[in-house]
């Protein structure tokens, strides 16, 4: 049993709580908006105990990422003075800690989206906390329409949306239901726009050399608390790191702080010491996590941005500026706890003519996997669906094309078999299509272990330091054919550090030493194992090996590839070393590909992204 519930009595949404225990149970659905900081992730699950929820089912609480989930569930059961995985638990791909006790269950969007399919009432849970709804995933929109579908016919079930920033109203709207608002900055935060310079030859003056300048400004004044750095992705956050660590190395620690990071490196970062601390992140900051004691916010305006080309059907990841509101809660961060600053390393013009708020994901992806969800759940036209904004027609036809082209629909946008087989494999449609052609080619073996790879980060580590040292080391593993069968040697290096039954310690360093990431390769075992529970309970096997006992040679492996990866195939052009694809594109080879010098004249890539350039990755002839 839990101990009696206690509120920290310096939260604001503690002391909303009367005002909120009475909404929630007066209210099927009820929107908490509040300013990260405020204390509505940690709270309100304790809100909801109180008014004796949790007992007849689990309070469901989602967080769009896995750290969040992970610490937010740690809080918690601080809190309440219970163990992880008691009363409070939490789940996410590749780590369980949920029991028959747990009473308040932390998890990402992802994972509630695939219970959909295995419980459609969701009748496991009395109340769903959607957390940080204002991030517009595409798994948030998707969770948000199918639960206004499915309130009406569970009127016992309480849902709870948080936003922290004022475009609550829009859920409000689509709900018709009540908005609660929770102050969150106490303490007022003085704004500072220090642009970047410009040299004579008109160069812009670096990110990291700019946040050194900016640290230098604050340190003169003495720093009364640590800082918060925000980047726009891993390598920015390298080149800062060690810019700072050249520049200021006394009495100052930095962090880096990024979603690849392992556990223990993350949990530095919500470790307070006798060092002022810099912390550096992407904009897992921005929202998710609450970094403590933070009294200054160095803002360079910018994330990277994931878009969708639907022209040229390739994913894009440029560096774009952040919108009015995301600049706002990102200067949120530092009003905490003391009076703060936020140096923006652009101009007040720059920032007053930015968007409003961040595009929601569904205008920026594309939505093949939605759609094939969505049939599979028969939940009816996609365009007749409610989406708090729904997609364009246009986005809406490319979806159905994608799945037409890996033959999981009909004419009629009826799924078809192989389409029902899709949908129940938890990967991307082009990925999950090459389990289901490594069945018909007989590599299934090798496909489920390529498969996994395309799924998780790549394992292999490229410091910025050390690279010729790695790449010497990942040369081992390279295939002068394919970049796909470099994963077979690195899974069976891995298989066999395995089987010496080595003590982690030993495990990790055998890994550095040949520049590879343990995290991310016991990651990629775990999807690889779960995919094999999969494949085993839809009846899949490899019925080749089982004859022949052989592995499966190039010509098996790489039809079975070419099933899922049609779209990415490329001619050598005469003149340059470009490749004419489908549809008129232009690639290049990335340069860490084994065809990346000599080429050769057809060519099929993994995925096509475009940078600067459009470059095609993980490559074979």
């Amino acid at each position: 049993m839990l101990a009696a519930i206690e509120f920290p009595a310096d939260l604001p949404v503690v002391q909303k709580r009367a005002d909120l225990a009475r909404i929630i149970a007066d209210h099927q659905v009820v929107i908490v908006c509040g300013e990260t900081g405020s204390g509505k992730t940690t709270q309100l699950p304790k809100i909801c105990l109180a008014l004796g929820r949790g007992v007849l089912g689990v309070i469901g609480h989602t967080q769009p990422r896995r750290v969040a989930a992970r610490t937010v569930a740690t809080r918690i059961a601080f809190e309440l003075k219970t163990e992880l995985g008691g009363a409070v638990g939490y789940k996410v791909r590749f780590n369980d800690k949920v029991s028959a006790d747990t009473s308040v269950k932390l998890m990402t969007d992802g994972i509630l989206l695939a219970e959909i399919h295995r419980d459609p009432l969701l009748k496991h849970y009395d109340t769903l906390i959607i957390d940080e709804a204002h991030e517009r995933s595409l798994n948030i929109d998707f969770l948000l329409g199918y639960l206004k579908q499915l309130l009406p016919r569970r009127p016992d079930l309480k849902l709870i949306i948080t936003s922290a920033t004022l475009d609550a109203d829009r859920f409000a709207r689509h709900f018709g239901a009540q908005v609660v608002e929770v102050s969150g900055r106490s303490y007022p935060v003085e704004m500072r726009y220090r642009p970047l310079q410009v040299s004579d030859e008109g160069e812009a003056q670096d990110v990291p050399q700019a946040v050194s300048n900016a640290l230098d400004e604050l340190a003169a004044g003495g720093l009364r608390g640590d800082v918060l750095v925000f980047l726009p992705g891993e390598r920015e956050i390298r080149d800062t790191a060690e810019t700072l660590r050249k520049h200021h190395p006394k009495g100052i620690e930095v962090l880096p702080l990024f979603a690849r990071l392992s556990a223990a490196e993350q949990d530095r970062v919500f470790k307070t010491g006798a060092q002022r601390r810099v912390v550096l992140a992407t904009n897992v900051a921005e929202t998710s996590l609450t970094v403590p004691n933070i009294g200054y916010v160095i803002d360079c305006g910018l994330a990277r941005v994931n878009r969708y080309s639907i022209r040229q059907k390739v994913e894009q990841l440029h560096i774009e500026k952040i919108s009015r509101a995301a600049a706002n809660q990102r200067a949120g961060r530092c009003g905490r706890v003391m009076s703060g600053v936020c140096v923006r390393l652009y101009d007040e013009a720059d920032f007053l003519q930015r968007v409003e708020f961040t595009d929601p994901e569904i205008f920026r992806v594309s939505l093949a996997t939605v759609i094939l969800r969505m049939s599979a759940l028969e939940l009816g036209d996609i365009a007749e669906f409610p989406f708090i904004e729904p997609p364009t027609p246009r986005m809406i036809a490319d979806g159905y094309q994608l799945l037409a082209e890996l033959g999981a629909i009909d004419e009629a946008r009826q799924l078809t078999q192989l389409g029902h087989e899709l949908a129940k494999l938890p990967l991307d449609p082009k990925i999950a299509r090459l389990l289901l052609a490594g069945r018909q080619y007989q590599c299934l073996t090798e496909i489920l272990v390529i498969a996994s790879a395309l799924s998780v980060q790549d394992p292999r580590e490229r410091p910025l330091d050390r690279q010729e040292a790695a790449d010497t080391a990942h040369k081992r593993f390279a295939d002068e054919r394919s970049d796909f069968l470099a994963y077979l040697k690195m899974w069976a290096w891995f298989e066999q550090a395995l089987a010496e039954k080595k003590s982690n310690r030993l495990m990790a360093e055998e890994c550095r030493r040949n520049f590879l990431s343990p995290l991310r390769l016991r990651e990629w075992r775990e999807l690889h194992q779960q995919l094999h529970g999969q494949v085993a309970e839809m009846g899949m096997r490899d019925s080749g090996k089982l004859v022949s006992g052989q592995p499966a040679n190039y010509e098996q492996i790489h039809k079975a590839l070419l099933c899922g990866l049609l779209g990415n195939i490329g001619m050598k052009s005469v003149e340059s070393n470009e490749y004419l694809g489908a549809r008129g594109i232009k690639f290049i080879i990335a340069p860490n590909s084994v065809l990346a010098k000599k080429g050769t004249k057809w060519v099929m890539a993994g995925e096509l992204i475009e940078t600067h350039r459009l470059y095609a990755r993980i490559m074979a002839r």
